[in-house]
């Protein structure tokens, strides 16, 4: 069995990423260890319940120190979305993030694959808020 573990997520601050994840998006801190040297590994994901072991993917949160990496920062996809947010209860979850000072670039839809929307990230990196719909 094959599963992707964590993925890169450049940020120009950690602590604002992690703030940004753990408040606004409610992701868990799952890693935050400073090591010999100075090298800090800080991994965000979502919550228990998401992945087959309870965690799901996470981002490991690297911060851009090259001027080409901090270009990236907020494009790391282009102008495509990035992301995509799965979730149980979209009221829930959107309304959360509303109150988390979070970015909506539409309001809520409903497709056949379920309701979405598109929200930025703290560097405007579009992302996709979705719940499947039930069966």
């Amino acid at each position: 069995m094959l599963r992707l573990e964590n993925a890169t997520y450049l940020v120009h601050d950690l602590d604002d990423a992690i703030a940004f994840f753990t408040d606004a998006l409610g992701f868990t801190l799952r890693q935050d260890e400073t090591f010999e040297g100075g090298w800090r590994r800080v991994v965000v994901g979502p919550g228990a319940g998401t992945g087959a072991d309870g965690e799901g993917t996470g981002l490991v949160l690297a911060l851009a120190t090259s001027d080409d990496a901090r270009a990236r920062v907020g494009r790391q996809a282009g102008d495509e979305v990035a992301f995509f947010l799965r979730t149980d209860d979209f009221a829930a979850q959107h309304a959360h993030m509303l109150a988390h000072g979070v970015r909506f670039r539409e309001e809520p839809r409903h497709e056949v694959y379920g309701t979405v929307a598109i929200f930025e990230d703290l560097y405007g990196t579009p992302w996709d808020l979705i719940q499947p719909p039930h069966a």
